[in-house]
């Protein structure tokens, strides 16, 4: 007795013979011939190659769309991150300023008010007179005395006082003068090509902006302390404040209510 038949997946009836088996079947009787029974398939495929090709042109369009808006959303990036490095106004009021203004008026205000009262008030004669009674007598003998001006008196301080000469910066040792430039070049090693070398009148005020942040290294410098007219402008000091203060060289504060910048030297 035969065995069971082996299960077998069941196939498409192209696969289980020729073409030219399938074209003279006879469940299709009236099958072209030879190779016309080719046409409707290969008109099948030229309808499925048409639909592919506009696909694949629709795809390189929306890649094409895509590239169009990457390069024009890094530009509005770019624009923006340039915006924001270029237009920076130290100067600008902030809350702390109007504080600090609102608490000056005040201030004058009180001082013309004590003014005012001080001249309702005046102060008495410099000449005054003292009596006296002799033991003779009922007599009274008069005697004056000159009580000197305050003017005098200011000017007499003024005459007395000793000017005292402001103490310039101390001088630096070759050894200090070659650290520091050692220090100079290393920060400004970190900076943008343009203050590296390509402009040499940007590097060396680049240099002197450092050089005045470094005599003041404890204690916060102001943006017109670095002014040295007519090189070192304002501009040119704006310009390199922001390059180190990008750099983190420099710490930038105004929560005292003026703009004040730090120097902190190349982060490590």
């Amino acid at each position: 007795m035969p065995g069971p038949t082996p299960h077998r997946t069941p196939l498409r009836r192209v696969s289980q013979g020729s073409l030219l088996v399938l074209s003279r079947s006879g469940a299709h009787p009236d099958a072209p011939h030879g190779l016309g029974f080719i046409e409707p398939a290969l008109a099948e495929l030229a309808d499925e190659a048409d639909a592919l090709l506009a696909n694949v042109e629709g795809l390189h369009a929306l890649g094409d769309s895509l590239q169009m808006f990457n390069e024009s959303f890094a530009s509005w990036l770019y624009v923006m991150n340039m915006n924001a490095l270029t237009v920076d106004w130290p100067q600008a009021p902030t809350d702390a300023s109007f504080i600090i203004a609102k608490r000056r008026a005040e201030e004058d205000a009180r001082a013309a008010l004590e003014a005012m009262h001080s001249q309702t008030n005046p102060e008495p004669s410099n000449l005054e007179r003292t009596t006296a009674t002799t033991d003779h007598g009922d007599e009274t003998a008069y005697a004056e005395t000159t009580i000197p001006d305050a003017s005098a008196i200011q000017s007499s301080k003024s005459a007395t006082t000793v000017k005292v000469k402001k103490k310039g910066k101390p001088k630096m040792t070759p050894k200090e003068k070659k650290e520091r430039a050692a220090a100079i070049d290393k920060t400004i090693s970190c900076l943008p090509l343009e203050f590296r070398g390509s402009d040499p009148g940007l590097r060396r005020n680049m240099e002197q902006v450092i050089e005045g942040l470094m005599d003041r290294a404890g204690q916060g410098v102001k943006l017109h302390d670095l002014i040295k007219p007519p090189d070192l402008n304002q501009a040119r000091v704006n310009k390199c404040l922001i390059a180190l203060v990008n750099r983190k060289v420099v710490v930038k504060d105004n929560s005292s209510g003026s703009v004040l910048y730090h120097w902190q030297g190349v982060p490590v």
